[in-house]
């Protein structure tokens, strides 16, 4: 199936910390408020909080954050989007799940290590890009970090949008704020960001949740420092219109990555 406007539902959390039963129970009311989205995306480590610290729970395989996935999927017709720490046969690694409704996954391990937060310390680094095609939209899945290094998120005119999910604390909120907007506009894409509110052991976090067209205006967005959801669409006359009319992509450097 093919959709020109695909409808998305963004998932601000007050994460509970290490406690992935808690977390999981509150987000079924949570898509029942919300019903009939294409697309429902959730933040970073969205069953346990940034699980970096030594006494931290992650969760192990097989994990109860991708058995929610599937069966929400499978229930609500959509897909569900979120990253999940686990602990994995290789270690642990920052697991971003895509699940569609028929079970189908597309994983994506976290390629930039947060080492400032001791991420880098604990779990294991991703080495491929993913890219999810769902209902004729390409996403392009990515966590946290990753957002400040703009050469891995180089549109090669191979997605159409951004997932961007993330436990990014509050005294660096302008940055979040503007790396969103500088993804959508160099990009020409819209660029969908999931971040979650409340504290850690380490950690305040103010939410900054928006979904952002390609000229960088929010289509829509949480209010900050509240748990709750904000549901928007996207458009890909939009994009295909914005794309022919200013080539920008045309122009762009190559890059290598090793």
């Amino acid at each position: 199936m093919v959709i020109v406007i695909m409808k998305v539902v963004l998932l601000q959390r007050d994460i509970a910390w290490g406690s992935p039963q808690d977390n999981l129970s509150q987000l079924d009311s949570a898509l029942d408020r919300n019903p009939g989205a294409d697309l429902y995306v959730l933040p970073e480590m969205f069953t346990t909080g940034f699980a970096t610290l030594p006494d931290a729970t992650v969760e192990e395989e097989p994990s109860a954050g991708l058995a929610w996935m599937k069966a929400a999927a499978a229930r609500t017709n959509a897909a569900i989007a979120g990253s999940i720490a686990l602990r994995t046969s290789e270690g642990c690694r920052n697991r971003f799940y895509f699940v569609k409704p028929d079970g189908g996954v597309t994983v994506y391990d976290k390629r930039h290590l947060f080492t400032y937060g001791g991420e880098k310390e604990r779990f294991g680094a991703g080495r491929d890009k993913a890219i999810v095609e769902w209902r004729g939209w390409r996403f392009l899945l990515t966590v946290c970090y990753d957002l400040r290094f703009p050469v891995w998120l180089r549109n090669r005119d191979d997605y159409d949008a951004i997932i961007c999910v993330a436990n990014w604390p509050d005294k660096r909120r302008y940055h979040w704020d503007t790396l969103l907007r500088a993804r959508a506009i160099e990009n020409q894409c819209y660029v969908l960001g999931v971040n979650r509110v409340g504290t850690d052991p380490v950690c305040n976090y103010n939410g900054g949740t928006v979904l952002l067209d390609p000229y960088g205006n929010a289509v829509a967005a949480c209010p900050d420092n509240t748990q709750c959801e904000c549901s928007g669409e996207f458009d890909k006359k939009l994009i295909q219109d914005y794309r022919a009319k200013f080539p920008v992509l045309e122009d762009a450097d190559t890059f290598e990555i090793i």
